[in-house]
């Protein structure tokens, strides 16, 4: 079932990163498409973080995905995702044998 369920969301995932690739502007970086998806979103989240005294998770973490391109998030995850479907069907293996019994 997890098998199934993960070769979806990779599915899905792979879908969505060629539609962003292929219909979005040329080279949009994450942070404009969450620009054009929500404009204060971005300032929001920034000022949570340094209202929290934690500014080192925008500078190390968010400020280096926002500059990657639009795509490369969701087929990055995809990715993953069948790893993961592909690791979880693996377990299937060998049914194992019964033991002899003495004759």
């Amino acid at each position: 079932m997890a098998t199934r369920i993960l070769a979806i969301f990779a599915a899905l995932l792979l879908v969505g990163a060629f539609a962003v690739a292929t219909l979005g502007p040329e080279n949009m970086s994450l942070g404009q498409a969450f620009y054009l998806l929500d404009q204060p979103l971005l300032h929001d989240v920034q000022d949570f973080l340094r209202n929290h005294g934690m500014d080192w998770i925008w500078e190390r973490l968010i400020l280096p995905l926002l500059v990657r391109p639009a795509w490369l998030i969701p087929a990055a995850l995809g990715l993953i995702c069948i790893g993961g479907a592909a690791t979880a069907g693996s377990g299937n293996g060998a049914p194992r044998s019964h033991p002899r019994r003495p004759s």
